[in-house]
């Protein structure tokens, strides 16, 4: 075979580029190209000694190109498709050439791509398994405007960045390549030159799958064709949100959650499919509406907890692959249980395999560490203001609900989006245009993805964990608010574990950190979050916050999640308080489940048990949760006795719940309080009961109001309020035939 003259294949520099992988054009040299009638192939494989292309049954041998070892180019005849034949000593290898096929990103997705305003981004950009010009294979997209050059890596060719350049769209910075044959579970990266020259490998920031860590690569992940079985769900779900519903969060690190054993090595955590069956019958059986995933995009790192996320569109490999984690939501589903993310737009971290310098510059971060540097989690900033930023993650947010049926998303650390000056000293922020501090790009971008995601799925819902005093983040935003469906009160959450953590010989001075929430209670439509941020890091677990001997300790806890469920706003609890696990999380182990052997931990599982379903059964706690006519305080000022009482209401007609708590251990056997009505009031749920662990004491399943004012409402009762303990009362229907004998002191058994 005679090796062929450059000049008759291309210019000199161009081909020398090919060699050395720094050609940003390889479409315009490698590939069939006419000269004349004729069609001519040029291939490149560093690997091969020879080279031959087959074309409608013929074989046409490629000529070396004289002093470019790899570079091989000849006629071949027709216009059928062609596939290359490699040899290097006795090996022989058949392949489509990746140069012969046309772009598949159409005028459309260049057009929206270049706008930044392509709301179904991740339909154009990542790994997408297809058939393209009847070939089967693998589109692959990624936006890298500043690149000198992208290429594609992985196995299939060595990863040698020389070997699949990859093809510049336009001006919209997006690099695309189809590669013929690559399929579901390749492996990959883009290696690309920086705009200085430096070479970077990069996972895919759209890319649907990733190794196991510590292994950084991309995986191909085929996410199409899940035969989902939730419509009843999905139909209905838009009115299970309303503020009007009770709902319920059971807050889940997967991780941690149940681990199971492994043959001769440590336990592993429980796999999405096992969750579909173990943590769905679980939430299920414990009444909660929803189940609250930390986050689950990928994460390099297993002590972020996924709150340092590199994969914001592939649900993490620790517990599965994509079509099992919707299994998992499909199953909740299916049990009439939704499903929230924990979202995080607020930061990246600085993982070289991640996005930061992504393409050699500060593509999806600020460039000034004044506002592209988080000091507290050594973490990179979004540049909120780069149209294609915001594109990135409001697309990321629709991603999660149309392709995974998710119902939600919490967002996580919303406070540090909003303010520049975010836990940062003089000197050490920009002001907005205005000289303030304000973000106004992020909160362009919170608003728009609250708009986006509800516009696209009305029934699903967006929480924000927000600590300061900004206003209306769940107000519309047509009226100026961030457009949240609802927000974590962190207020609330603080004061209330800090009341709890006192003796209580010393309660009667801090009477009104347990009533400062309800001075602003309705401003929002609140959750109020018992966390994972509240048993880390030295907090202690929620038994061990709480004072006195072990059976105080444990009436204190009974007494305040009666306070919580009482207590207008919605509820989340993380996984483990619902027992009172002993120790404080730990990600690295599963929650104590070993504890429901001691009586008094079951105790508290059943008592939670018993809030949820007295919560969801009963319209007076949860039908105007965000609504102050649902609200009205008995006794508010009693601190000399810690005691609190309140009227809470549904809607027109429904019975009232009253709710009265003793946050001492002393009995109050002859408390005088108010009711809105005279008559009986059934004592629906007592936290002392014996079958929580209490001492079995109340008032005997019932109380009768009588006529007569008391706390400013026209009938009174007199009622036992035993040690640190909450009890509700539901007014009864007069014409109801009660059995006075009846046990109704623990709630319904589940």
């Amino acid at each position: 075979m005679t090796a062929i003259n450059p000049d008759k294949v291309g210019n000199q520099s161009a081909l020398e580029a090919i060699l050395d992988g720094t050609q940003d054009d390889p479409f315009a040299i490698l590939g069939p190209h006419k000269k004349g009638r004729l069609r001519h192939v040029t291939a490149f494989d560093p690997g091969a000694d020879s080279m031959q292309a087959i074309a409608g049954g013929k074989v046409f041998d490629l000529d070396p190109v004289d002093g470019m070892a790899g570079l091989f180019h000849g006629k071949v005849t027709g216009s059928a498709p062609y596939t290359l034949r490699g040899q290097a000593g006795d090996s022989v290898w058949e392949v489509d050439d990746a140069y012969r096929f046309g772009p598949v990103l159409g005028e459309l997705d260049e057009y929206l791509l270049g706008e930044g305003a392509h709301k179904r981004l991740w339909e154009a950009l990542g790994a997408h398994v297809m058939t393209h010009e009847g070939v089967p294979g693998t589109h692959f997209a990624v936006w890298a405007p500043n690149a000198r050059r992208v290429s594609l890596v992985g196995d299939f060719n060595s990863w040698d960045g020389r070997r699949h350049v990859m093809r510049k769209r336009g001006v919209t910075g997006v690099w695309e390549i189809f590669m013929p044959g690559l399929g579901d579970g390749t492996v990959y990266k883009y290696e690309i030159i920086g705009a200085h020259g430096e070479r970077l490998e990069k996972a895919d920031p759209v890319g649907f799958g990733s190794q196991h860590p510590p292994e950084t690569a991309s995986v191909v992940r085929d996410i199409r064709g899940y035969g989902w079985d939730d419509a009843r769900w999905m139909d209905k779900r838009a009115a299970l949100h309303a503020t009007d519903q009770p709902i319920s969060i059971y807050e889940v690190q997967l991780g941690s959650w149940r681990r199971k054993p492994t043959e001769g090595g440590p336990d592993r955590p429980i796999s999405y499919r096992e969750a579909a069956e173990e943590l769905v019958t679980y939430v299920k059986e414990m009444g909660f509406t929803h189940i609250e995933l930390l986050p689950v995009s990928e994460y390099p790192f297993d002590g972020s907890w996924g709150y340092q996320p590199v994969g914001l569109y592939a649900p993490t490999i620790r517990f599965g692959p994509p079509h099992e984690f919707r299994d998992l939501v499909d199953a909740a589903h299916a049990a009439d249980i939704g499903v929230l993310l924990d979202w995080v737009p607020g930061h990246f971290p600085t993982d070289a395999h991640g996005l930061g310098k992504f393409d050699g510059t500060s593509l999806y971060e600020h460039a000034d560490p004044r506002e592209g540097f988080h000091q507290d989690w050594n973490t990179l900033i979004y540049n909120y203001g780069r149209t294609e930023v915001k594109n990135f993650l409001t697309a990321n947010a629709l991603y999660w609900l149309d392709e995974y049926h998710i119902d939600g998303l919490r967002v996580d650390a919303v406070a540090s989006m909003l303010y520049r000056d975010y836990s940062r000293n003089d000197g050490e922020w920009i002001p907005n245009r205005d000289g303030g501090r304000e973000n106004y790009e992020a909160i362009a971008m919170l608003q728009e993805v609250n708009i986006e995601t509800y516009g696209a799925h009305p029934g699903i819902m967006t929480v924000a964990e927000e600590s300061t005093s900004f206003p209306r983040v769940s107000g519309p935003v047509h009226d100026g608010g961030l457009g949240f469906g609802y927000k974590w009160n962190m207020g609330w959450m603080n004061d209330t574990l800090d009341y709890m953590e006192r003796d209580p010989i010393h309660r009667q001075h801090h009477h009104h950190q347990m009533t400062f929430g309800l001075t602003y209670a309705f401003s929002e439509n609140f959750i109020l979050p018992i966390s994972h941020d509240e048993v880390v890091h030295g907090k202690g677990s929620m038994i061990a916050k709480m004072p006195g001997s072990e059976w105080e300790k444990f009436a204190n806890l009974r007494a305040y999640y009666g306070f919580m469920w009482g207590h207008p706003g919605k509820k989340l609890l993380f996984m483990g308080q619902e027992f009172a696990q002993t120790t404080e999380w730990n990600h690295n182990t599963a929650i104590d489940w070993a504890c429901l052997e001691n009586p008094m931990h079951a105790g508290i599982q059943r008592l939670v048990r018993d809030l949820n379903t007295l919560y969801r059964g009963t319209p007076a706690l949860h039908e105007r949760d965000c609504d102050p006519s649902g609200f009205q305080w008995i006794e508010v000022n009693d601190a000399a006795h810690s005691v609190y009482a309140w009227i809470r209401r549904g809607a027109e007609g429904s019975p009232d719940a009253a709710v009265i708590c003793n946050f001492t251990p002393i009995e109050r056997s002859d408390y005088q309080i108010g009711l809105p009505a005279e008559g009986r009031w059934r004592e629906a749920l007592n936290t002392d009961a014996e079958i929580y662990g209490g001492g079995g004491r109340g008032n005997m399943g019932m109380v009768t109001a009588v006529n007569g004012e008391s706390h400013g409402f026209p009938a009174r009762a007199t009622v036992v309020i035993p040690p640190l303990s909450c009890v509700v009362l539901v007014q009864d229907d007069p014409e109801a035939n009660i059995d006075p004998d009846a046990d109704l002191t623990g709630g319904e058994t589940i």
